[in-house]
């Protein structure tokens, strides 16, 4: 790994050594434990107001550790081997970025002599605690990374020797069986399968024999099959099937289903087909997890994506590490397996830009920087982009480099600069959360963009990119681009078309959408205000296309979806308006079961996450069946019986809540949070949402009521729209499923004459 030094080095090899007695693999991901860490002084002792500090990566989502009550989780103790009265503190960005997490033990009086000792409990279970709760993710080497400052002059140095730990996955609990959304009819596909831990890792305690049935006839599909000892995920390839569409189960050997994959469309012809990606995540190179090599075989072989791209902050890639990232990008790529675009993430400020991903063509090029905060050598600072301006500027010069902006720690500031030629989408979706205003923005700003999401995960995970116990508050998301084959050249076509859908949660899912209009106009992959040429026209048009000189007053917009989950709801949007809400049931078709959501974010920035607590009460009435909707922090309280729910939760633009079945009618809901405080009778929650407002961006909660059964998972339908003369229209859905992901199709434009958005 690159070396930043965030610390001095004076003497480093005599400050002192750290020694741990749990040393050793296998710690399983989310579970508590205990360890014994020693910090022994070294030539110089310690001298009094010193410290040593036990700092963990950013992305750990280790919790905070406490020091006054031993019978509860994460206590930890520190006592000194003479006797020394030591201090101890916790703080979660105390120290230098990426080892932020910092638990310190100061001497507060007395000091220490070579040879004595801290002795440092994490987690420590004699007073009755538990443990400590380890992350949640697994990881190679999880370094208890230990820094002293002897000479209590506040600079720490960092000792040559680092006890270390490997967390692996748990016990498997939930399945997972992935297909291609679309492929064309007699051409081979593959069944991926594998079983996450409750935290999301793939698990490799799966054992055992397995059964496989389809929906229809499948050539090459094994009835019984073994699950490779110590395997992941299991792949099975060659598969053929007749146009149509196909589902595969997976069974125990007894023939307990265990998952059904999502649906397979098999067509006769086909000139485009669906590729899923996921083109934002970070390594421990810079601030994630894992290395980079690991990233790109868990996305590709546990994930189960056609293609990536590593994303780390500019201001932290050496040139070392660039040289490298490159040499992966071109060793991992593989037409028709797996594709690996080069990037980075451009991280300026807010005020300068804000985050932009940079996705390059191929490898080589010059890493254009927003700063050099975290890389000591400025040898080549010249070739920096101080401003999202700037960098716009050297990346069309140079050709081959599209932008992506998104919503990180900063938010990309489409207010600031939006370059019509590099920044043909922007993600709407991350494990950060839900950010619909983002694709506003790009309205406001005259961009004709397509939608993308992606993962920004920092877990090791991309592709599959469970938040974990932490506050990013998303499992995040995929981009499918829809492209002539699986190879850098035909997705970067698909991107420069804007040809792709957005899905939350690692969904897979068909989806289509087309305009009809009444007589052909011009079609243009390029926005007509950069001056370019149309390369025909159509009277109909696809994801993310653009047309102009449209004549008729208005047009037909048309899409279809197939999922393996129920569809709760789409939306269908012209730019900022909503024009119609579709349920595929009627008031009639209500039921007992009902939800009730809470989702938003406080504002743009940092500190979006909303945290919410409280009780759902039933006076006069109960409930049965409960179910969480979008839980990932298992950490977090979830507690419900007949009568109601305590909970607590995070959301930052999505939403997460509860299903349940009312034994009923009558009765009154009572909504006590901290943000929300409502009654609202229980038969007044029909079909269209009862909503309670609570400030911030987008914050509410929701209510509704949804049929006993929705067997709706396969939906076509088209709307007659009207055409506006006054601005763009930019067509597009925004559909809901009911297991609580979100799919948008990309829109497709029709602008009114050449200059507009100009």
């Amino acid at each position: 790994m690159p070396h930043i030094v965030h610390h001095t080095d004076y003497m480093a090899a005599e400050i002192g050594t750290a020694r741990m007695v749990e040393t050793g693999q296998g710690f399983e991901a989310g579970s508590y434990q205990s360890f014994t860490l020693t910090f022994t002084a070294g030539r110089f002792g310690m001298d009094d107001t010193g410290s040593i500090r036990l700092v963990h990566r950013f992305a750990s989502d280790m919790p905070a550790v406490q020091f006054t009550d031993p019978k509860a989780p994460n206590y930890v103790t520190a006592e000194a081997s003479n006797g020394a009265v030591l201090d101890l503190n916790y703080n979660p960005r105390l120290n230098m970025r990426p080892w932020g997490k910092t638990l310190t033990v100061s001497v507060t009086r007395g000091f220490l002599a070579p040879g004595d000792t801290i002795t440092l409990r994490l987690g420590d279970r004699r007073g009755g605690s538990p443990g400590i709760r380890l992350q949640t993710f697994a990881e190679d080497r999880f370094e208890f990374r230990v820094l002293a400052d002897v000479f209590a002059c506040f600079n720490w140095a960092l000792l040559p020797d680092q006890p270390w730990i490997s967390i692996i996955p748990g016990p498997a609990e939930t399945w997972r069986a992935v297909l291609p959304t679309l492929r064309r009819a007699a051409e081979p596909f593959s069944l991926s399968l594998r079983a996450d831990d409750r935290w999301g890792n793939p698990s490799g305690q799966v054992t055992g024999r397995f059964r496989l049935r389809a929906s229809r006839p499948v050539q090459g599909l094994p009835e019984l099959f073994e699950w490779p000892a110590g395997a992941r995920a299991h792949r099975i390839e060659g598969l053929r099937a007749e146009a149509g569409d196909l589902s595969i189960t997976l069974l125990d050997e007894a023939g307990t289903p265990l998952v059904e994959s999502n649906p397979l469309r098999l067509v006769p012809a086909a000139e485009l087909l669906p590729f899923y990606a996921d083109m934002h995540g970070q390594s421990d190179e810079t601030i994630g997890t894992n290395s980079a090599r690991r990233l790109a075989e868990y996305a590709r072989d546990l994930a189960f994506i056609d293609a990536m791209c590593h994303q780390g902050n500019d201001f932290q890639i050496t040139a070392d590490f660039w040289r490298d990232l490159n040499k992966l990008t071109a060793d991992f790529n593989q037409d028709g397996r797996f594709v690996f675009f080069p990037g980075y993430e451009w991280s300026g400020n807010t005020a300068l830009g804000g985050d932009r991903n940079v996705v390059l063509k191929e490898e080589g090029r010059i890493l254009h920087r927003s700063c050099h905060a975290l890389v000591e050598d400025l040898s080549d600072a010249n070739q920096d982009a101080l401003d999202v301006r700037a960098l716009h500027a050297a990346l069309r010069a140079e050709g081959n480099a599209l932008c992506l902006p998104h919503v990180g720690g900063r938010y990309a500031n489409l207010g600031y600069a939006h370059d019509k030629t590099l920044e043909r989408s922007v993600e709407v979706h991350s494990d950060w959360g839900t950010f619909d205003w983002l694709v506003e923005d790009a309205f406001a700003a005259g961009g004709r963009v397509g939608i993308a999401a992606n993962s920004d995960g920092h877990k090791g995970r991309q592709g599959a990119s469970h938040p974990g116990a932490s506050l990013f508050g998303a499992y995040g998301g995929l981009t499918c681009y829809l492209a002539k084959g699986l190879s850098r050249e035909a997705l970067w076509d698909a991107m420069l078309w804007r040809r792709q859908y957005a899905t939350t949660g690692a969904l897979r899912a068909h989806c289509d959408a087309w305009l009809q209009l009444e007589a052909p106009a011009a079609l243009h992959r390029d926005d007509p205000a950069l001056g370019g040429a149309a390369v025909g026209t159509t009277a109909k048009a696809g994801l993310g296309a653009i047309l102009s000189g449209a004549s008729g007053e208005a047009a037909e917009f048309g899409f279809e979806l197939a999922a393996a989950t129920p569809v709760e709801r789409i939306e269908i949007r012209n730019r900022t308006r909503l024009l119609e809400t579709w349920r595929p049931y009627a008031p009639a078709d209500l039921g007992r079961r009902i939800r009730i959501l809470w989702e938003g974010s406080e504002y743009r920035g940092r500190g979006r996450e909303t945290m919410w607590r409280g009780a759902l009460r039933l006076v006069g009435a109960t409930w049965r069946d409960v179910r969480p909707i979008n839980r990932f922090n298992l950490d977090r309280c979830f507690e419900a019986d007949a009568q109601g729910l305590r909970f607590e939760g995070v959301t930052t633009g999505g939403f997460m809540g509860v299903e349940a079945v009312l034994d009923g009618p009558g009765g009154t809901l009572e909504i006590e949070t901290n943000l929300v405080t409502a009654t609202l009778p229980l038969d007044e929650i029909g079909h269209q949402d009862r909503v309670f407002e609570a400030g911030g961006l987008g914050r509410r909660i929701r209510a509704f009521r949804l049929p006993d059964v929705n067997p709706h998972r396969a939906i076509r339908l088209s709307r007659r729209l009207t055409l506006r003369r006054d601005e763009d229209n930019a067509f597009y859905i925004r559909a809901t499923f009911e297991d609580g992901n979100v799919l948008w199709s990309s829109p497709i434009y029709v602008i009114n004459d050449l200059e507009a958005g100009d």
